[in-house]
């Protein structure tokens, strides 16, 4: 049997909603101390691994390890179902073909529950490198949304470098280029309003500013984004979630200019 209450139920929701576009189908893997899902895009550009820990639910039981596989734009259409005050429970019997989530509205005075068909998905669990990064960047996740929304206009691709100048994000496009740089920012009053630049080494990479797109959609999980890049490894693009867990993102860097 696995059982997670959330109390704060709109988390599960942004969650499913910042990976449905990225993600058609994945598993959500249940331990006895975690939640997690671990997917790839359809084009295996870009890798998604979520981590919720048990002691940022209410209630967490999990008999056995359990994998519960899902569509995600039909996790997303039940979620719709839920307010964003809702407090979301998450039922599965260990050999059931379906997971029940139930919605209770804060006063307790609406109660709503669904049941979503599980399906088998074959999938390995990638082993995701333990990478030493160059550079690390923990900037402002609205900021970092708004650099991507506004480079978008220009090109397709973006190319961020890392130096002790601050952080550069470029695109050059048909219509003409642009440029953001933002420096180290240390002072600033709040935590989530501080740009703290953490650099080994210069490195400079260049991305799909469409993926880059579809990762800003966990912008509303939390107020800090962590980029963290490597020459030659995919960059990691990270939203921690309170003290409950992660959304991480993986996304390689394009090698060849020419390349689509």
């Amino acid at each position: 049997m696995f059982e997670a209450r959330l109390t704060q139920g709109k988390v599960f929701k942004q969650l499913i909603e910042a990976l449905k576009d990225l993600v058609q189908e994945a598993n959500i893997d249940c331990s006895d101390d975690e939640m997690s899902i671990q997917a790839m895009d359809n084009s295996h550009v870009a890798l998604v691994a979520v981590s919720l820990r048990s002691g940022g639910f209410d209630h967490f039981r999990c008999d056995r390890p359990i994998s519960l596989g899902f569509n995600a734009t039909n996790m997303g259409k039940i979620l719709k179902c839920a307010g964003n005050d809702d407090i979301i429970t998450l039922k599965a019997e260990d050999d059931g073909d379906s997971l029940a989530l139930v919605f209770e509205s804060p006063g307790q005075d609406r109660i709503a529950d669904f049941e979503l068909k599980l399906m088998d998905i074959d999938s390995e669990q990638l082993g995701i490198p333990d990478t030493e990064y160059k550079c690390t960047i923990q900037m402002p996740s609205g900021e970092f949304q708004r650099i991507i929304r506004d480079m978008q206009v220009l090109g397709d691709t973006l190319t961020i470098s890392c130096t002790k100048e601050g952080v550069k994000f470029h695109v050059a496009g048909d219509l003409g280029a642009g440029n953001v740089l933002i420096r180290q920012n240390n002072t600033a009053e709040k935590d989530e309003d501080k740009v703290m630049i953490d650099m080994q080494e210069p490195v400079e990479l260049t991305f799909a500013l469409r993926y880059l797109n579809f990762f800003t959609k966990a912008t509303s999980l939390g107020p800090t984004v962590i980029l963290s890049m490597s020459p030659e490894v995919p960059v990691v693009v990270e939203y921690p979630i309170g003290e409950t867990g992660y959304i991480k993102y993986y996304l390689a860097p394009k090698i060849d200019e020419d390349e689509d």
